[in-house]
């Protein structure tokens, strides 16, 4: 682990705060040219994971399965919410998913608090 790293002359805390700043500027990278729809590839799969268990035979084709359904409802309700205005469907995905995740960060933090 980390103590063996260190014994062989591994800046561990550099290399943590490395990976973790490359690993933000990656997934903000993804994230500004696929949209904020590519958020769904985030959330589902943790909905999925935590309705139904981590059997990954189910968890891949749930996964799947769900965020096309999430996109098509958040899509519908954009479209006819406030209808013959369509809201950007984004600002649909952010709404249902930005509190599922907000919930997943604080129900991690709370597991593996000291």
């Amino acid at each position: 682990g980390e103590e063996g790293a260190a014994y062989l002359g591994v800046e561990v805390e550099r290399d943590k705060i490395l990976i973790l700043a490359l690993g933000s500027l990656l997934t903000a990278a993804a994230v500004s040219i696929s949209g904020l729809v590519g958020f769904v590839g985030l959330v589902v799969p943790h909905a999925v994971r935590l309705s139904f268990g981590p059997d990954h035979r189910f968890l891949l084709p749930a996964s799947a399965l769900g965020g096309g359904a999430f996109v098509i409802i958040a899509d519908l309700l954009a479209r006819t919410l406030m209808a013959p205005i369509e809201i950007p469907v984004g600002i649909i995905t952010a709404i249902i998913g930005a509190p599922f995740f907000l919930y997943l960060l604080r129900r991690t933090r709370k597991e593996y608090a000291f």
